[in-house]
This record gives C-alpha cells, sequence and structure tokens, in this order.
C-alpha cells in the first residue's frame, strides 16, 4: 500500500479546552507522522473559503463561526492507507456515535464542536493541505 498524505485540524474548541497533547499522542499511536504543523487563526473569510463545499448547507455559517472562533491546529499527516485510518481515529462525526477510544468520542462536545476535521478523500486532501501549506513547508524526505 502507497503512503498517502492528509489534512487534519484540531478545531479550535479542542485547543481551547487543551487538548492538543492528548489529540497529537493519539495520532502517533496510530503510527501517523506529522509531516507539517502550524498553529492558525482563520477569519471568517478563509474559513468560508476553506469550507466553500459546504455553502449550501444549513451548517455552513455556524460551522465558519465556530471555525474563525479561536486558535486551530492544521497538520499534514503521513502514513500508509491514512485517510481511512485517520477517519477511524477522528470516529463519527456526531461524538454521540463515535466508538469508545476515538478522538471525537473523548474530546468532541457535540455535532458541530467536534474536536477535529480530517480529509474525506485523496484530492480533498490534496486541496485542503495546500490551503494550509506550501510544498517547501512540509516535510520531505530526502
Amino acid at each position: 500500500m502507497a503512503t498517502e498524505r492528509t489534512l487534519t485540524i484540531i478545531k479550535p474548541d479542542a485547543v481551547a479546552a487543551g487538548h492538543i497533547g492528548d489529540i497529537i499522542k493519539i495520532l502517533e499511536a496510530s503510527q501517523f507522522k506529522i509531516v507539517a504543523a502550524r498553529l492558525v487563526s482563520l477569519s471568517k473569510k478563509e474559513a468560508e473559503g476553506f469550507y466553500a463545499v459546504h455553502r449550501d448547507k444549513p451548517f455552513f455559517q455556524s460551522l465558519t463561526n465556530f471555525m474563525s472562533s479561536g486558535r486551530a491546529l492544521a497538520m499534514v499527516l503521513e502514513g500508509e492507507n491514512i485517510i481511512a485510518r485517520l477517519r477511524e481515529v477522528m470516529g463519527s462525526t456526531n461524538p454521540a456515535n463515535a466508538a469508545p477510544g476515538t478522538i471525537r468520542k473523548l474530546y468532541a462536545t457535540n455535532i458541530e464542536r467536534n474536536a477535529v476535521h480530517g480529509s474525506d478523500s485523496s484530492e480533498n486532501a490534496k486541496s485542503e493541505i495546500h490551503f494550509f501549506f506550501k510544498p517547501n513547508e512540509i516535510f520531505q524526505r530526502v
């Protein structure tokens, strides 16, 4: 299986609650390599751009308000089958339905304030990584 890259974001709720280290510990225990990381504070316009795919959905305004409400940690993760594996480790979008031990079961408070974001496809991972990082900001093996 080929090595992939994906984007994850530790969202403002988890950052404000002091869970950055807890979540990174889970990611590293899951054999995900962090190849780039940046603490960000999205403007409303940036949040709207990042979540543009959801523009016509009823939760768009509350989501972009939330994502622009405080600091977040954007990271590029690398590993085999990482997109699917990260989605398993994150758990269901609704933490009430998330499996025990998943990030969202442990640290999310509701479906919107669900602690983490993860790319859902390789195409989205590429564009989401590009949204936050330039190629020279991502660790490259030599």
